[in-house]
């Protein structure tokens, strides 16, 4: 093998450890396989998963990695991917934190998307902003939702400019909290899903029609099926989030490879 080889080998691992993981070393059962499985001539890939309690899971914050992905969509992106693709340096990352809005996200952003220096950028957001409105908890309104993430892809774009963005639209079922007060939660987020929507417009960003695909699978089984409380995704909802955002990768960006 040669010295080239061996060290974007290295530089990979040496990424995993001090990158992904901060100051806590990479676990050595997943970094001892990466020395010998990955593609030589394959680039190496970081992909984020940023949001609040959908994409959190139930993640843990150390280096357990029987938990550090959480048990929500991107465990079961990262865990497919992963399998099919063990040739591949991709490293996944999962930062969502429950109750977080797009302001929350912003006083993090820097350590928690900009110095992982993600290559594709996985961003699920809104649905507490119209939480926060309906139950008057420090609420913002519609514009001012448009302006922070605006000013947070912006600050994104600027940093890394060769970023790969999906954003995900945020999404509701009439069912529980939702169905109990249904056209407040209406009224709040159909206005920020039009946001996400155009924003990825304006950042040339991947959007994912969530709304548009749990409506869709209405026609399959109950709202309860998908959603247990209007918001938070049943095990089918997540695995119908993985597919879809799976699908948008490879179509928009041959990710994988």
């Amino acid at each position: 093998m040669t010295n080239a080889k061996t060290n974007q080998r290295r530089d990979f691992i040496k990424k995993v450890t001090l990158t992904a993981l901060g100051s806590i070393a990479a676990p050595h059962v997943f970094a001892a396989p990466l020395s010998k499985i990955v593609k030589v001539d394959s680039s190496p890939k970081t992909i984020l998963f940023q949001g609040d309690s959908i994409t959190d899971g139930g993640r843990s914050y150390d280096k357990d990695w029987n938990h550090i992905m959480g048990q929500s969509f991107p465990y079961l992106i990262s865990a497919r991917l992963w399998f099919d693709h063990p040739d591949q340096q991709m490293m996944f990352l999962n930062r969502g934190i429950s109750g977080h809005t797009v302001r929350d996200l912003q006083a993090r952003w820097q350590k928690d998307t900009l110095d992982l220096k993600p290559d594709i950028l996985s961003i699920l957001i809104g649905v507490n902003d119209a939480h926060h409105v309906i139950h008057n908890n420090n609420p913002t309104t519609v514009d001012q939702f448009r302006d922070d993430y605006d000013a947070l892809l912006n600050q994104t774009k600027t940093a890394l400019p060769d970023i790969k963005l999906l954003i995900c639209e945020p999404f509701i079922l009439p069912v529980g909290q939702v169905n109990s007060d249904l056209k407040r939660w209406q009224d709040e987020i159909i206005p920020r899903q039009l946001v996400a929507k155009q924003l990825a417009q304006k950042h040339n960003a991947v959007f994912v029609p969530l709304q548009t695909i749990f409506n869709a699978a209405l026609k399959k089984a109950s709202a309860e099926f998908w959603i247990w409380d209007g918001v938070h995704p049943m095990p089918a909802g997540h695995e119908l989030i993985a597919r879809e955002w799976i699908k948008a990768a490879k179509k928009n960006f041959g990710f994988p490879g």
